[in-house]
């Protein structure tokens, strides 16, 4: 991909693609089983997505995460904080 594409991708969501690739890298070796691990990949989602996760979500999450165990789905975490 070249940088342009990257630019204009970073002009819109406001997010460097830097702490997108740093997110995509934590989410690929995550152990998802891991509470700790999950808790802090939820709370870079939101701070990317510029969203207020209250305590009682981001339980909600962390604890529907752990409990998949095997992955995670953004878009699932998208839609759970409204």
């Amino acid at each position: 991909m070249n940088d342009s594409f990257f630019k204009k991708i970073e002009s819109k969501t406001g997010v460097p693609m830097e702490e997108v690739f740093a997110l995509a890298n934590a989410i690929q070796y995550a152990d998802f089983s891991d509470e700790r691990q999950v808790r802090k990949i939820v709370k870079k989602v939101g701070r990317l997505a510029n969203k207020d996760v209250p305590p009682h979500m981001e339980d909600e999450l962390v604890r529907s995460i752990v409990n998949n165990g095997n992955s995670v789905n953004i878009n699932d975490i998208q839609r759970m904080m409204g």
